[in-house]
């Protein structure tokens, strides 16, 4: 799929069709919710054959007609089948030196260096038609069909489709030789690379009655990638279990493992989680980027008047600070990233987690493990034997963390910690209701923040839009807005010179979707946030024992943004959407 402005280039440099009528035609498009280039294929306007040969041409690259061409099955798939499918791009032919490949968009050079990385040699890049590739991509399925064919007579029977009995399970010697498999390593190995090269955090294997479906969580999203034959169900899950070093033959009780994969460009950590339901054993993998730079407070979406209060407060010698939200919400990450501030020669950092999920260097980091009952609060005392001067507790779950964790703070230490609240004000009386008493807390926590993750608009078809008297309406009727308090609060951030608006008036994004985006209109994640520190005026609100609401109007007195505002501030600056923000205000 071509981006509409590329399109019109096309039309254009080539005269295959009048100005006027491009423009025309574009109107008609968008009507139909539709992309320029599907739009003039599918009226029969320009066939594709035509608009292809023109992309060529304007790239001068070689157009070739793929129904000419004998693909063999060990050149197709040098590129895995879901990067073919997702990216319309086809491996057709190789030789010593160079890999020729066909596509419709020469610009992609993310896939293009990915493969090249992959394959270890040039590309030779060719143009084809949308329609040609999808029919060279038919070989995919007859070649794994060929190849399970082959599984089955080695093995003397179909691969069984039904849950293990316990009278009837399959020997672990037969499950190990389906686990060494070509089709089934392939299949194995293209999910976990296509993952990574997604940048997804998770990947679900999710048997069916009749197929094995595969999804990846991109971006805090669930997308279906592909659906595996059934037959490939128990080869698929015996792969992975020798990969994490897990029991082949244990298929009725959970069972959780991890693996590593080690490459010149990433070092990858997976978390699996195996699970037995109706169809079989539902596998979910972690990803985790050990390799990955550590971002600093900047990156992860802070405005200037928040981050100067993150950075007063973490320079404290003592005291609390918490971060709160849901799961998934980017918690471990804002504390990962004040710790990596923190940590210099000078102080000792020490950590109990669950799990630990990043490795920084000076840091003693340790993980609970409830079998031998070394729970946070156990973790927390031994701790404070070990002179710390930063203390990081993964999770403050239960009272006899809370007080432990309290009386760290007061003693000398500074601790950061997460707890599951929905926004900050709730915090407060939160750790007042698990036994710590009002002026304990008043006393020894220093900041609070709460936050939520949001998608980041796609940079490369984001288009900006004026919301419709009707949006306007709804969005104070059905979400509960006060829009007159937004607009005020759009103004006093971006300065005294700055007036009021009104929302019709303020221009805001969105995204279209691309194939540099998958078509979802969004790429990557940043943060939103509410935080407050605990002046004065807030200590009192927190001694004579305020409720939530009463710290939530203190907190704002004293100048705090709630999520939803700084969610609105982020889409009017163009990094996010209104309906992404909405969407995980609700959480």
């Amino acid at each position: 799929m071509l981006s509409d402005k590329k399109t019109k280039e096309i039309l254009e440099k080539n005269n295959l069709l009048e100005t006027n009528e491009i423009a025309d035609y574009q109107a008609k498009a968008e009507k139909a919710n539709q992309q320029l280039d599907d739009y003039l294929i599918a009226s029969g306007i320009i066939t594709e054959e035509i608009l292809y040969n023109a992309v060529a041409a304007l790239h001068s690259l070689p157009f070739v007609n793929l129904k000419d061409k004998a693909i063999p099955s060990d050149v197709l798939f040098l590129i895995p089948e879901p990067i073919a499918a997702t990216y319309r791009i086809i491996a057709f032919e190789k030789t010593g030196q160079e890999l020729s490949v066909a596509m419709i968009d020469p610009d992609d050079v993310q896939t293009i260096e990915f493969i090249r990385r992959k394959v270890n040699l040039p590309i030779g890049i060719h143009i084809a038609t949308p329609g040609a590739i999808a029919e060279a991509a038919k070989a995919y399925h007859k070649s794994l069909e060929t190849e399970l064919e082959s599984i089955n007579r080695k093995t003397g029977a179909t691969v069984s489709a039904e849950l293990p009995s316990a009278d009837g399970e399959r020997a672990p010697k037969d499950l190990e030789g389906l686990a060494q498999d070509i089709p089934v390593v392939r299949v194995v190995d293209t999910l976990l690379e296509y993952a990574i090269f997604e940048g997804a955090s998770d990947i679900h294997v999710e048997p069916a009655e009749q197929s094995l479906a595969i999804r990846f969580r991109i971006d805090g999203i669930l997308r279906e990638v592909m659906n595996l034959p059934k037959t490939l169900q128990d080869g698929l899950v015996a792969r992975i279990k020798i990969l994490s070093n897990l029991k082949l033959d244990e298929h009725r009780l959970p069972q959780d493992g991890r693996f590593k994969i080690e490459t010149k460009d990433y070092k990858i950590s997976f978390r699996v989680s195996i699970l037995p339901v109706f169809d079989g054993e539902k596998v979910v993998m972690r990803l985790l980027d050990e390799g990955k730079k550590m971002i600093n407070l900047e990156e992860l979406g802070l405005n200037e008047q928040v981050l100067e209060l993150v950075k007063q407060n973490i320079a404290k010698p003592h005291g609390m600070i918490l971060v709160t939200g849901p799961t998934g919400s980017g918690k471990t990450t804002t504390l990962y990233t004040m710790m990596h501030l923190l940590n210099t020669p000078k102080v000792n950092i020490s950590t109990i987690e669950d799990p630990v999920e990043y490795r920084m260097p000076r840091v003693n980091q340790s993980q609970v493990n409830p079998k031998i009952e070394f729970t946070f609060s156990r973790g927390l005392r031994a701790l404070l034997r070990q002179d710390p001067n930063i203390i990081m507790v993964g999770e403050i779950r239960d009272s006899e963390t809370a007080d432990i964790a309290v009386n760290a703070a007061m003693t000398g230490h500074l601790v950061l910690s997460t707890l599951h609240t929905n926004d900050a004000p709730t915090t407060l009386p939160r750790l007042v209701e698990m036994g710590v008493e009002p002026f304990l807390v008043a006393s020894t926590v220093n900041m609070i923040m709460a936050q939520r993750l949001v998608r980041k608009l796609c940079k490369n078809c984001i288009t900006s839009y004026n919301l419709s008297e009707e949006e306007v309406l709804r969005l104070n009727k059905d979400h509960g807005i006060d829009l007159a308090g937004l607009t005020a609060m759009f103004a006093k951030v971006e300065g005294s010179g700055s007036k009021e608006q009104d929302m019709g008036s303020i221009l805001f994004f969105k995204g279209k979707g691309c194939n540099k985006c998958g078509n979802q209109g969004y790429k990557g994640r940043i943060g939103i946030y509410e935080v407050f520190a605990m002046t004065e005026e807030m200590k009192r609100a927190v001694s004579s024992g305020g409720t939530a609401e009463q710290i939530r109007e203190q907190a704002k007195k004293q100048g705090m943004i709630s999520i939803l505002e700084d969610g609105f501030l982020k889409a009017k600056e163009g990094i996010t959407s209104i309906e992404e923000v909405l969407r995980v205000s609700k959480e």
